[in-house]
């Protein structure tokens, strides 16, 4: 579930970025290090992560914002993307360090904001359980450290 509500508390962290997809959106920070694979990778069913030896497997990214190194793998991302939006098992939101089509793709269709080109390392600096609010279209993200405040 999206909480689009103002957080009353000054965000711990501000970071600047590039939209891909604009809009905004706040919630709950799912973070990797590891790129994800959406043909194989990803149940649509769940919005779980099941590549074998990915650190998030066994975790699910819906309702969720999503901070990765970008996709791998084949064109397949943006269908299983698809397919989880459509059961309601997608991230809210996504931000990724490396612009690929496939990200880019993904991105588009699962209509979510999405952001790049960080001024800071998200992965470094964003970690799993933080709040986050992304106004991709603002090119800012907003980070409670420790969850929602």
């Amino acid at each position: 579930m999206t909480d689009t509500s103002v957080t009353a508390s000054k965000p711990d962290l501000i970071i600047h970025g590039r939209k891909v997809v604009g809009g905004v959106t706040e919630g709950e920070a799912l973070v990797t290090s590891q790129t994800i694979s959406g043909w194989g990778g990803v149940s649509p069913m769940t919005g779980e992560v099941i590549e074998s030896r990915h650190e998030l497997r066994g975790q699910s990214f819906a309702g969720k914002i999503l901070v990765f190194p970008g996709a791998k793998g084949s064109s397949g991302w943006s269908a299983i993307f698809h397919m989880a939006r459509l059961r309601q098992k997608a991230p809210i939101a996504l931000i990724f360090n490396i612009m690929t089509t496939k990200a880019a793709l993904g991105s588009v269709v699962l209509r979510v904001p999405a952001m790049t080109d960080c001024d800071l390392n998200p992965i470094a600096h964003i970690a799993s359980g933080d709040w986050v609010r992304i106004d991709a279209d603002a090119g800012e993200i907003q980070v409670w450290k420790g969850g929602r405040r």
